[in-house]
């Protein structure tokens, strides 16, 4: 594979924009600083990426303590790779502002508009850093390498080009990285939709042969349901990359679902914890072959909202997923085809808008095209979950005594799910948990 020098651009300049061969050998980057050893030999220490959510660092006290965590990280013989989000509610904000604007703003200037966030942050953060004698650099994820596909607002990494980070890195500098974002191969800046800074961290991870990968938000790791909602909850210690990929897809926030699926692609151990909390505690660990497993149910997770379509018989499923390609609105689920009704299911985060969304079906299928969004999921995950049929009798008798009527229900080898009206959804989840978790 042709890979060009870090100092060298996509468009195939050097920093001063003179033209460089396609095969120029891979050379340090012209500005960096002198290492900072005698020998002025690259800095062998092992590397550790932590990535920080938007709660992290949502005010300047917090980007002060985010960078007192990174240079203990340091103190400890780490280089370190951080991956920043947009502080707070930043990316909200100017998602707002477009729709304020546009009902349907153009996908390509949304990823223009959206990706300025995480600037801010990161280089906060690095000035931050350097009033504590922490030597840092800042880079946006197109100068970090990250090479997307060309879908805007939820582009997937297909390639990573860590080389201006490692010049950086061997120099004994902390490198922050700008999460959620990458260029394409056409040269244009992408988004990698909600949660996709967890996976910028993974992927850059992978790309770096860190040691492991820290995912550091406000929660301290996975737990057997929502603690809001269940305060029994437990803290599951280690998950399997597959179990945590069932429960980021039925809705549980603390990891993105893009994000586990690269890291079990490429054996990424990713360790959830909280950003302030005690520095000995390891979080939940999820990695390929996890010490030990949880108990036959590993958790619960929930959806207070669900987006369903359903198309009458004789519709093509294939014109439903190409049509829901075309708005960025991706299913997690589609059932059906040929002479059944087509039902599927889209979890909203996938959907900008919902009334394009209804627009679009009613033109290319007719009046027969149906949006509903006052359901919502309850998903048990858990190994083998297919084959307890006391498990899912059991689950299933508390869900029809809740809503009053037989639960639709979806079971997989490794979940089961009910849809249910919305105002069910939490009563569910407590009593789910109160049955197969706490008596357990």
């Amino acid at each position: 594979m042709l890979v060009r020098s870090a100092a060298t651009r996509l468009d195939g300049t050097d920093p001063l924009g003179h033209q460089q061969p396609m095969n120029a050998p891979h050379t340090p980057s012209p500005t960096a600083s002198p290492a900072p050893t005698p020998t002025n030999s690259p800095d062998s220490r092992p590397i550790v990426v932590q990535k920080y959510g938007g709660s992290s660092v949502a005010t300047l006290e917090k980007v002060q303590g985010v960078a007192r965590r990174i240079a203990d990280t340091v103190a400890q013989g780490y280089r370190v790779c951080a991956v920043v989000s947009a502080m707070g509610k930043t990316t909200d904000g100017l998602l707002t502002q477009a729709k304020t604007l546009s009902a349907n703003p153009n996908p390509r200037e949304l990823d223009m508009l959206l990706s300025t966030g995480e600037r801010v942050s990161v280089s906060l953060l690095a000035i931050a850093l350097g009033e504590l004698g922490i030597p840092a650099v800042s880079f946006t994820g197109s100068q970090s390498g990250i090479i997307t596909n060309t879908r805007h607002n939820r582009a997937r990494i297909v390639e990573v080009r860590p080389f201006r980070l490692l010049d950086e890195l061997d120099q004994g500098k902390v490198v922050i990285v700008a999460g959620y974002q990458g260029v394409s191969y056409s040269r244009e800046i992408t988004t990698l939709g909600r949660g996709g800074t967890d996976t910028t961290a993974v992927a850059l991870a992978a790309a770096l042969s860190a040691e492991h990968c820290e995912i550091c938000s406000d929660v301290d790791g996975v737990y057997t349901a929502d603690p809001r909602l269940a305060p029994a909850a437990e803290r599951i210690d280690e998950l399997s990359h597959d179990a945590m990929i069932a429960l980021a897809r039925a809705g549980s926030k603390v990891l993105n679902q893009d994000c586990v699926e690269h890291a079990a692609k490429h054996g990424v151990a990713i360790f959830a914890k909280a950003t302030f909390g005690p520095r000995d505690d390891s979080g939940t660990v999820v990695r390929t072959n996890p010490a030990r497993e949880p108990r036959a149910l590993t958790a619960i997770a929930h959806r207070e909202r669900l987006i369903e379509l359903e198309l009458p018989a004789g519709a093509d499923p294939g014109a439903l997923v190409e049509l829901l390609t075309e708005v960025n609105a991706l299913p997690h689920a589609v059932i059906g085809g040929g002479q059944r009704p087509i039902w599927a299911q889209i979890p909203p985060e996938n959907v900008h808008r919902l009334d394009v969304l209804r627009a679009r079906l009613a033109e290319r299928f007719g009046a027969g095209a149906l949006v509903r969004d006052e359901r919502g999921s309850v998903t048990l995950v858990g190994p083998g979950l297919g084959e307890r049929p006391d498990a899912v009798l059991g689950a299933n008798a508390l869900v029809r005594e809740v809503i009053g009527q037989s639960p639709e229900m979806i079971l997989g080898p490794l979940e089961l799910a009910f849809i249910l009206p919305r105002a069910a959804v939490h009563e569910v989840v407590k009593r789910l948990h109160a049955a197969l978790f706490e008596r357990a």
